[in-house]
């Protein structure tokens, strides 16, 4: 095989539909904006969530608390899932991503106390539940905030 003789498979590609080409495509004269009106116009149509004057949706809907938009969530790690390591390991972010337990830990990690643990295990994290730590002692190991 070579590079001239390959092709994409059968019905795997398309021919993009070339708008304003004349009556006999289906797509001319005004294509597909129909006739006036605010999107017809070039530059034309309205913001997202705009609904033509109505109060929008994101207005109508009560708020409640307060959301702070500079949050940094942390994700979760419970008890059980901290058996997958060694007695005596050291349990790190960089640790959990590489044993697959979390997928992402851009801001840190919380142990909670939901599950048994029966290995000893020093652990690292940004925090603990109280019912995690005492566990994690209990067992022999450590919890140390990081």
């Amino acid at each position: 095989m070579n590079l001239h003789e390959l092709s994409p498979a059968a019905g795997s590609t398309h021919v993009g539909k070339r708008k304003g080409r004349g009556a006999g495509t289906g797509n001319g004269k005004t294509a597909g904006r129909g006739h006036k009106g605010q999107k017809a116009r070039s530059g034309g149509g309205v913001r997202i969530g705009f609904e033509g004057g109505q109060m929008p949706l994101s207005r109508r809907v009560p708020k409640r608390g307060f959301n702070n938009i500079f949050a940094k969530p942390m994700e979760i790690v419970n008890l059980s899932a901290l058996n997958k390591f060694e007695d005596g390991e050291t349990v790190t972010a960089e640790a959990l991503l590489a044993k697959g337990i979390l997928k992402k830990c851009p801001y840190g990690y919380k142990v909670l106390g939901n599950g048994k643990l029966t290995k000893k295990v020093n652990v690292e994290a940004s925090a603990f539940s109280q019912s995690a730590k005492e566990a994690i002692e209990a067992a022999g190991g450590k919890a140390e905030v990081k």
